[in-house]
């Protein structure tokens, strides 16, 4: 079926739905994943599907033609460039708003889209309510920003935009929370080290202070996406705590 044929349908959802409907489009190259997301999409009462596309050379037409609300834009879908696009149609007047879909949540990627204007960046990974919500919320207001990324990302940006409140880790803090993320328990840690494990518990609580974190993963995970240490060869799911 083709692009014009999808906008008919999607036409037809709308006026079945009624004028109070959030008007969407859905970008996305991957064509199960977006037949998927109209579906779910066409289930809520409060959402209508306008439009689809599969590329970003038929996205502005699509868009000029439906007039969406909201446009949920898959990060693979230009052939020129992501950002391009996304300035493209920010530079629309009116201008659907943006919530980008993506596998990736890299912090210079999150970054530089939210700081070109989009109304979200939101991970694959994200529960349909996740992302009705997000839907929901950048309609009612145009100036709230939702980001649904790892965090791993969220931690990275932080440590961007506040690089002067940058965290440090002692020489000797480093080197064992490397250890912790080979997935060693406190007694293994010490043993490596020839020092006690209360010594090593003492350094861990200083860790989890200086990085807010909450558990040895999420420490571990923060301070890998601070580059305060090395990637951890080692997976912490079964990690000793």
């Amino acid at each position: 079926m083709g692009e014009r044929a999808q906008g008919d349908l999607s036409e037809r959802d709308h006026n079945i739905h009624g004028a109070d409907t959030v008007r969407i489009l859905a970008a996305s190259d991957h064509t199960l994943f977006r037949n998927a997301l109209c579906q779910l999409l066409r289930a809520e009462p409060d959402m209508t599907v306008v439009g689809e596309t599969g590329t970003g050379a038929d996205l502005i037409e699509v868009v000029s033609a439906r007039r969406p609300d909201i446009v949920l834009l898959d990060v693979t879908v230009p052939d020129s460039g992501i950002r391009e696009l996304v300035r493209s149609l920010l530079e629309r007047t009116p201008h659907p708003r943006l919530l980008i879909l993506s596998m990736s949540d890299s912090p210079a990627l999150v970054q530089d889209l939210l700081s070109l204007g989009v109304s979200g960046f939101l991970h694959k990974k994200v529960s349909q309510e996740v992302l009705f919500s997000a839907i929901r919320t950048v309609v009612q207001d145009e100036r709230h920003v939702t980001v649904s990324v790892s965090r791993q990302s969220i931690f990275a940006l932080t440590m961007e935009q506040a690089p002067e409140q940058a965290v440090r880790l002692s020489p000797r803090e480093v080197v064992v929370l490397e250890h912790v993320a080979r997935a060693l328990s406190n007694r293994q840690v010490a043993g490596r080290l020839g020092i006690s494990e209360g010594t090593v518990k003492r350094h861990l609580r200083n860790i989890f202070e200086k990085l807010g974190a909450v558990s040895r993963i999420d420490a571990v995970n923060k301070a890998t996406a601070a580059q305060l240490i090395r990637q951890p060869q080692t997976q912490l799911d079964q990690c000793v705590i």
